[in-house]
């Protein structure tokens, strides 16, 4: 991690302002009561170290999409009593983010106190990346502190301007996200193995196109499968049992001829669940793909041979990375292939014989579902930036932390 600042590097904290930019963007009910505090929960660490550093820590974080309007839907306040019981410290919420309302709770902070400011994006300014805003935000701070990677492909003002203003450093998860994808998909030990799975070719090009040329061995999953197998002759594959769409052939082509000629080798399904309805427990069987139903049923899931080929692959493999599950694994039973695979992966990775690196969000959903979160080596707390990272895409928010 020497490439990049690290709260090591900040010096001593006595006496010093902290403002850490968190993602504390958490699911909420219909009555404001979160849902899940994983993002809270990961955020906690950094927030002890800096404090027991010496630090005021000043928290600020985006939540929802209000817009540039203050409104209560997507107002932190109903976040602050969570931090409360994760850190076990008081949480003084400001409901603003800038100005002197802030600059005087700064003020009057007590050691053991954490402030946690308004929603960031009650400012337009925030999302078009404004360095007089960012001056604002910062105004009150010795030091800024960035753990928001999941916020670190977008040029917002917090991400980036901020940043540029006071000494700046990583916080301890955005360290732990770039080392794990540093380690799984820069750096990796080989052979390295990538699952993707989505619904559609169309939206992870870009994903496809640069893990091509950088994984050994790439399963494609989920309903953009069925644009591959199309592609690659099976022609029992059509748009009225399947996702496969028709003008993205000549795309899969391509992508498949690159992967050729940088030796990887793509993994597709050898057999399917087909079911009569789109929904969970509905009539299903599993057939070949020769014997693929043209019409009146559905393709689901992958079957028992995929399954097989899948594991014996990783069994050759020393680093998976994996976005997106195997089929509709919302819908019982057709969950069992990402299950089956997921639950392989996180024995290989108790073994000591694999790093297993995964992210998005109904990545990590499928791993809960499947119930192996906690057995990859590393799940990443990102969507958008994860997948750009794959992409091979530098992120602002990152880069703008290099030594």
């Amino acid at each position: 991690m020497t490439e990049y600042k690290t709260i090591k590097d900040l010096g001593d904290l006595h006496g010093k302002v902290a403002m850490l930019r968190a993602d504390l963007n958490v699911p909420m009910d219909e009555n404001f009561h979160v849902t899940n505090t994983a993002r809270i929960d990961r955020t906690v660490p950094t927030i002890k170290t800096l404090m027991d550093k010496g630090a005021k820590v000043v928290v600020i974080s985006h939540f929802g999409r209000p817009e540039g309007k203050g409104d209560m839907k997507n107002s932190l306040s109903h976040v602050a009593p969570e931090l409360e019981k994760a850190l076990g410290k008081h949480v003084v919420f400001v409901d603003d983010c800038i100005g002197p309302k802030v600059e005087e709770a700064v003020k009057n902070m007590k050691n053991d106190e954490v402030l946690l400011l308004e929603n960031l994006r009650f400012y337009n300014e925030e999302k078009k990346g404004d360095e007089a805003f960012a001056a604002e935000l910062v105004k009150p701070a010795d030091v800024y502190v960035s753990d928001a990677f999941s916020t670190a492909h977008r040029a917002h003002a917090s991400m980036v301007a901020a940043a540029k203003l006071k000494p700046a450093a990583f916080g301890l998860l955005m360290e732990e996200e770039v080392n794990a994808l540093s380690q799984g998909l820069n750096n990796p030990q080989r052979p390295l193995m990538a699952v993707v799975g989505g619904s559609k070719v169309s939206t992870k090009l870009d994903l496809l196109n640069n893990l091509v040329k950088k994984v050994d061995k790439l399963v494609i999953s989920g309903g953009m499968a069925h644009t591959f197998m199309k592609a690659s002759g099976i022609d029992t594959v059509n748009e009225a049992n399947s996702l496969v769409q028709m003008d993205m052939i000549d795309t899969a082509k391509e992508i498949m001829a690159t992967a050729k000629a940088n030796n990887c080798d793509i993994v597709l399904p050898l057999d399917v669940v087909v079911s009569k309805e789109f929904k969970a427990d509905a009539e299903h069987k599993t057939v070949g793909l020769d014997d693929i139903p043209a019409e009146g049923w559905i393709l689901m899931d992958v079957g028992d041979k995929t399954i097989a080929s899948i594991n014996g692959k990783l069994d050759e493999c020393k680093t998976l990375v994996w976005n997106g599950p195997l089929g509709v694994f919302e819908l019982k039973p057709f969950d069992n292939a990402t299950n089956k695979v997921a639950a392989h992966a996180a024995e290989l990775t108790k073994a000591g014989r694999l790093m297993s690196v995964a992210g998005g969000g109904d990545t990590v959903s499928a791993l809960e579902n499947a119930g192996v979160a906690d057995k990859f080596s590393y799940i990443s707390t990102a969507g958008g930036a994860f997948l750009e990272w794959m992409e091979g895409k530098e992120l602002p928010g990152v880069v703008v932390l290099k030594k």
